[in-house]
């Protein structure tokens, strides 16, 4: 459903990349859709008060969440409505209050009905956590 540019290069259409933008749980978090091509998304979150957990330290579920919304983000960019059907996060390394999460979601396989993202999450040029998911890709 991409639409192709004048040098043959796919891109996502507005339409599709206003519905991505207008999610209403990330809005709630305040991440923000930084980057978006064909099977390929770019998230980022600043991790704030409003994210700490009980310990007084950010939650796994904000790192999860900006990885998610990429992964999201990234496995419906060509317009084609795509669900999960499983992922799993490895944290690597602790994340700070003020730190800006940046998630990079990349398409890694193809196949029939299914697809596989793998998502970099990174705070300050460093990897601190790495998801990995699968989609069923409705229309396909």
């Amino acid at each position: 459903m991409s639409d192709d540019t004048a040098d043959g290069r796919e891109h996502v259409p507005d339409e599709v990349a206003d519905r991505i933008r207008s999610d209403a749980y990330c809005e709630t978090l305040g991440i923000d859709l930084a980057a978006l091509e064909p099977g390929y998304a770019v998230t980022e979150l600043v991790v704030t008060e409003d994210l700490l957990n009980f310990h007084g330290t950010p939650h796994g579920g904000a790192v999860y969440s900006v990885a998610d919304a990429a992964f999201a983000a990234a496995s419906n960019s060509r317009g084609d409505p795509a669900v999960a059907l499983e992922t799993n996060v490895s944290y690597l390394e602790p994340v700070d209050v003020g730190d800006t999460l940046t998630a990079t979601a990349e398409e890694t396989h193809v196949s029939g009905r299914t697809a596989e993202y793998e998502v970099e999450v990174t705070a300050g040029g460093d990897r601190v956590a790495t998801f990995r998911g699968r989609v069923y890709r409705l229309d396909a």
